[in-house]
């Protein structure tokens, strides 16, 4: 596997606890662990690896799903449907469409609306069988609906503009619709340029600054659109009455409040930063105590850039902690320059390893930092877990204080020193665990490159397996 090296240890039907582990580890910091490689199950026919690759996994059908349902659609608009036969109807229908897949693509990143999908997932029991369990647990790539939608959306709106100014050059006539209509399809585009990946990875303030500004400024042209097309096309009823009986207009009322909720629950909270190494900060927050599981977006500067993270929580404490690595400017100067407040909003929301409850026993697979939103659940212990985590100098990088408690909830853990040992082949050591274990799936917390290669490497092989995908 590209970037991975393949040295772990031999396969065996007991994995060192990771108490021991370090303790070699600071006994003998040069000795490598002893040579050998786990053997892999065979990978799935070819017919299994298929529906598996990362190229169809559950995100891309569901985008591809929004798209096709939207090709029926059109097929009917221009056959039976007859929107492009130039009447006021058609122009509506073409307006609906496009506002239906905005709503789309609005409200399923609305926090409410992902924590209800998650606990919807979540009710399924451990009796039922493992592939539903494991079509289940795929919950998180609701995104794909996202994309669809603004896709769609765009491309709906795009034809809505074309139409538009069909008329109004047949009409001999510029109107305010028209070149509201202009303002928002350019609008859109951009939003939509920004957001694919290539610019989302290089460009990624540019991309949620995008996205939040001309989010907002497209709703209000939408609004200001919707205004100026009732107004024009009403007959002697006041403008408030043909606006109530306007679906557009309730559409418009819930994504606003969608988008405004998180907003109306700003606030700058305090903040207490540990610092145990220049790699790491473990941030303290008492505003609220959130369930395990569950993800806060941070900011120094709210109206310019988000950041989410873990949220920590320990049983019977008030508060939580966020670990946060240097990973980049942003995360580099909260360690160097630690904030006595940060501002927070919205609701805790459910992250990916909440879908730990559909298995009877799973592997949680951590690199680095990536520990912060697995201990939560380690130490809720609502499912039985075994921690596979590699890192380097655990102790030196998190402090001894985070490492007694991982210990504690996880005695038998296996923590792999990188600074030690090299990096593992972690698909090998998540395999290892799984099969010593007895459990049904492996939840990675990584980076993207590592996250995708354990996640497609079990799968592949038959074997439920989840991670976060980064489509946002």
């Amino acid at each position: 596997m590209a970037g991975i090296a393949t040295r772990t240890r031999p396969p065996t039907t007991d994995i060192a606890p990771a108490a021991d582990v370090l303790r070699a580890a600071e006994a003998a910091p040069a000795a490598a662990p002893p040579a050998g490689a786990v053997e892999l199950p065979a990978a799935l026919p070819l017919a299994g690896r298929i529906t598996k690759h990362p190229r169809l996994m559950p995100y891309h059908r569901l985008t591809a799903l929004v798209i096709a349902g939207n090709a029926v659609l059109l097929g009917y608009a221009l056959t039976a449907g007859g929107w492009w036969t130039g009447t006021e109807g058609g122009l509506a229908s073409l307006s609906y469409a496009a506002l239906a897949n905005v709503a789309l693509a609005v409200l399923i990143r609305q926090q409410y609306l992902i924590n209800l999908l998650f606990w919807l997932a979540t009710r399924a029991p451990t009796s039922w069988p493992l592939r539903v369990r494991w079509a289940l647990g795929k919950v998180y790539h609701f995104g794909g609906l996202h994309v669809g939608g603004a896709l769609a959306g765009t491309a709906w709106f795009a034809a809505y503009v074309v139409e538009l100014t069909r008329q109004a050059v047949a009409a001999g006539t510029v109107t305010v619709p028209l070149a509201l209509a202009y303002l928002l399809i350019v609008l859109l585009v951009v939003i939509v340029a920004t957001a694919l990946p290539p610019v989302r990875r290089r460009r990624h303030d540019l991309f949620e600054r995008t996205h939040r500004f001309g989010g907002w400024a497209a709703l209000v042209i939408l609004w200001a659109q919707t205004v100026a097309v009732v107004d024009a096309g009403r007959d002697s009823r006041p403008l408030v009455a043909a606006l109530a009986a306007t679906p557009a207009l309730w559409i418009l009322a819930l994504l606003t409040a969608s988008v405004a909720l998180p907003w109306l629950r700003l606030r700058r909270v305090p903040v207490g930063v540990v610092r145990p190494s220049k790699h790491v900060a473990l941030l303290h927050l008492r505003h609220t105590t959130p369930f395990a599981g569950s993800s806060t977006a941070i900011s120094r500067r709210p109206l310019l850039e988000w950041h989410s993270f873990a949220n920590v929580p320990a049983p019977g404490e008030a508060g939580f902690r966020l670990a946060v690595s240097r990973a980049g400017d942003w995360t580099g100067d909260l360690i160097d320059d630690p904030p006595e407040h940060v501002w927070v909003k919205g609701i805790t929301t459910a992250g990916v390893a909440n879908i730990e409850v559909l298995f009877t026993r799973v592997v949680y697979v951590a690199t680095g930092s990536g520990i912060g939103p697995v201990l939560p659940h380690l130490l809720a212990r609502q499912v039985p877990a075994h921690l596979v985590w590699a890192t380097r100098a655990p102790r030196a990088t998190y402090g001894d204080d985070l490492i007694d408690e991982i210990l504690r909830a996880q005695p038998d853990a296996t923590i792999w020193d990188t600074a030690t040992h090299g990096k593992p082949d972690m698909v090998a050591l998540a395999y290892e665990a799984l099969r010593a274990n007895g459990a049904e799936a492996v939840i990675c917390i990584s980076n993207q490159k590592l996250t995708w290669q354990v996640v497609h490497g079990l799968e592949r092989r038959g074997i439920p397996a989840f991670g976060a995908i980064w489509d946002s």
